[in-house]
């Protein structure tokens, strides 16, 4: 979990770097119309308590590289069709309030909400401020976050909870995810995005933690007048964008500057986000070249960047592909797409295009689920060769066969393929079908 710190009015501190942020909770600070991170002792102290957290995040960070190799999020069913989120993360919300003020209303915790699908949808008004250069590399993540409606009892929730503590403030010491320590204990994080939204002190806007970490801390914390668009909010943090920056860590981005100092040698691991020499504040004017990377320059409207509030304004494409990695069958954020917990239908996760139609009942395959083999069933007009092509859920293909259509069934060896879900896509003559198999072993 790698901490992450936005901090207003201080002196600049140095941050740290690539191998910690793999595994961080972030905390920002704010003063002055200033963010600003201090991770190095808090993702040191994680690191010794947790000897497991950097080999699970680099588990996670093989699982990425692979998604991306094997063509990320072009390989995503529906992906083309606009206005159609493919994801749905159920939120719950704990409010933690000393004095009313931090008692924000439902109003306000449903405006952070609104923003959030706009921001995660490319659906925000100001999206059209991004300079001309990078319009095309604006990425729609295509999420929807809904307030849960389902507790974890199976009962019926508005998605917030309410909490007065003898606390006067917290830190980023994660004791506002803990009953026992004045705040509220997580909702399964497997199920939920748990969002504390409190009163933080010493400037303190907010925090995340990264894929991997501990389930009892899960989630996001931000600070109460930084939340949402309406209400308590303060400006320059008066637009929703701190859940938006700090989500986007739950999702696995890292600060687009690369969290290097200054010394242009870090990198975000998305490749359309120039690199950058260090953070952006308040809100600077276009271009703003750093680390030789002009004409265009730093690309401070970015979300992961620390611009104000007005100032920010878009996700990449590399990013929606990074934070994608996470959401499909295997990711460390799948099992919350899956949960079910906003009600209805669950996201259409894992549903991968293949480049070919899909046609029900045209081919058959059995036995549904496999064990060790397959019979796949031709079509009886088919004649000639048929290339029979096997492909994991990723759209990637892990095996090729070929066998003339007389046959009218072959017998597939699915011994070796792990259990999961697979796709046979069967080509005659230029007529290309594809059936889904499920494999159990």
């Amino acid at each position: 979990m790698y901490v992450h710190v936005l901090k207003p009015n201080m002196m600049r501190k140095f941050l740290l770097s690539t191998l910690v942020l793999s595994s961080c909770t972030l905390v920002c600070f704010n003063s002055y119309a200033q963010r600003k991170c201090a991770t190095y002792e808090h993702n040191q102290a994680l690191l010794q308590a947790d000897p497991k957290f950097a080999q699970k995040q680099q588990e996670i960070e093989k699982f990425t590289n692979d998604f991306i190799k094997h063509g990320g999020s072009n390989s995503l069913t529906n992906l083309a069709n606009e206005g159609t989120p493919l994801y749905t993360i159920p939120v719950v919300v704990h409010v933690i309030w000393n004095k009313a003020v931090q008692n924000i209303s439902d109003a306000q915790i449903k405006s952070q909400i609104t923003v959030l699908n706009q921001d995660y949808q490319m659906k925000n008004s100001d999206t059209g401020l991004v300079p001309a250069v990078f319009k095309s590399r604006r990425g729609d993540f295509k999420i929807k976050f809904c307030l849960a409606t389902i507790d974890p009892n199976g009962n019926s929730t508005t998605g917030i909870v309410r909490k007065q503590t003898s606390k006067r403030s917290f830190s980023s010491n994660d004791y506002v995810k803990f009953s026992s320590k004045g705040g509220d204990n997580a909702w399964p994080a497997d199920k939920y995005l748990n969002i504390w939204v409190c009163n933080l002190g010493n400037g303190l806007l907010g925090y995340a933690q990264f894929p991997g970490g501990n389930a009892s801390t899960d989630g996001v914390v931000i600070l109460y007048s930084a939340f949402g668009n309406t209400g308590v909010v303060s400006s320059p943090y008066n637009k929703g964008r701190t859940a938006t920056h700090e989500i986007g860590h739950w999702l696995n981005l890292r600060h687009i500057w690369g969290d290097d100092n200054g010394a242009c040698s870090g990198s975000d691991l998305v490749g359309d986000t120039p690199n950058q020499s260090n953070y952006n504040f308040g809100c600077p004017s276009f271009p703003h070249i750093s680390c030789s990377n002009g004409p265009n320059g730093d690309m401070f409207m970015n979300y992961m960047d620390y611009t104000d509030d007005a100032c920010m304004y878009m996700f990449t494409i590399g990013q929606r592909d990074r934070s994608y990695a996470t959401l499909q069958q295997g990711g460390a954020r799948y099992s919350v797409t899956q949960s079910g917990k906003c009600g209805g239908a669950l996201s259409q996760t894992s549903q991968y295009a293949l480049s070919a139609q899909v046609v029900n009942n045209v081919i058959k395959i059995y036995p549904q689920p496999a064990n060790t083999y397959a019979n796949v069933e031709f079509k009886s007009n088919w004649k000639g060769i048929i290339t029979i092509t096997v492909l994991n859920e990723m759209g990637a293909v892990v095996n090729v066969k070929q066998t003339n259509a007389d046959s009218k069934v072959y017998r597939l060896d699915v011994n070796a393929l792990k259990s999961g879900v697979y796709y046979i896509r069967l080509n005659n003559n230029n007529e290309t079908v594809t059936q889904k198999i499920v494999i159990q072993h």
